[in-house]
Parts: structure tokens; sequence; C-alpha cells
């Protein structure tokens, strides 16, 4: 049988939140688990995925939370947003980020990651640039390429984890 895919926003009921703290901390321990200290990765789940960091980011007006359901269950989320560090170079253009995409190891499926990926580029229609900030080595680095994605190595931003940063733009035409 297969498997029933559903992407939609997250709202700050209790349900929401509850879903987004458990797939944030999650996806951040599989994704940096070895590849950054322990004590850096807890601090940085800390800092970005607590309940109360959460719920500040889901109230702000800049950012959009999505999350992947699999057959019902939380299977990965994407925040989408217009605030943040900015690459310099696109100063004068509307600018969105796809950040913190990220789907749990066990619902590794492409027909997932694309749902998630094609609801986070639907939620960017408006802005002139979408770019994505993306870590060497990631799962994920061909999925945004097949998309147009190319990466860019004159972006220069302050990262959160001591991990090597890969940058992604699309500009529209």
């Amino acid at each position: 049988m297969a498997t029933k895919i559903v992407t939609k926003f997250i709202i700050g009921n209790e349900q929401g939140i509850n879903d987004l703290l458990v797939i944030t901390t999650a996806i951040a321990g599989e994704r940096f688990k070895g590849k950054v200290p322990d004590q850096e990765l807890e601090n940085y789940i800390d800092a970005n995925f607590s309940k109360d960091a959460l719920m500040v980011e889901l109230n702000s007006m800049s950012n959009q939370y999505l999350m992947v359901y699999a057959d019902d269950e939380p299977a990965g989320y994407v925040r989408v947003t217009t605030k943040g560090t900015r690459p310099e170079f696109f100063a004068k253009k509307t600018l969105a980020r796809i950040a913190d995409f990220g789907v749990l190891a066990r619902y590794s499926d492409p027909l997932i990651n694309k749902s998630l990926f094609e609801k986070s580029l639907s939620v960017s229609t408006m802005q002139q640039v979408v770019w994505i900030s993306e870590f060497e080595g990631s799962p994920y680095l061909d999925l945004f390429e097949s998309y147009g994605f190319k990466r860019n190595t004159d972006i220069s931003v302050p990262q959160a984890l001591s991990i090597q940063p890969v940058y992604f733009v699309k500009e529209k035409a």
C-alpha cells in the first residue's frame, strides 16, 4: 500500500507546537550528531528548538512552517523565512530563505522530500530570490539542484554550527 503524504502549514495550537517540538529536535539530532561536538549540538537545539523559541518563531509574520506527514505521522519540516541575515548582494531584491529543511531518516523517500520542497517553493513564489544554507554532505543537495538552485560561493553569513556551509540560490528570470 502506498504511503499517504500530506504537507501542510503548522499553526501555533497545542498539537502543532508539540509536533514541531518533536520533529525539530529529532531532525537536528539526526542531521548533526557526529558532525559537531555534542555540547554544541545541545546548545543549538536548546537555543532554536525549545518550546519558547518555537513559539516566538511561529508567531513571527516573517516565518512559515510546513510539516510533511507520512501516513499521518510527522516526517519532516521546513521553515520559509524572510527575516534574518541576508547576503549583501541581494540587498535590493525581495528574498526568502528555505531554512531547516529536513526529513527523518526513517521517512527518507524521494516523494516525501519532493512534497515538502515543492510546498516550500510555492510559499516563496512572490520573492525575486530564494536561497538555502545547507551543509556539505547533506542528502538534499541533489534535490535542490534538481529544482534549478545553483551553488553560490559568494555568500558568507554567520553560521549557528561549526559545520561547512553550502549555499544555493535561485533567482527569478
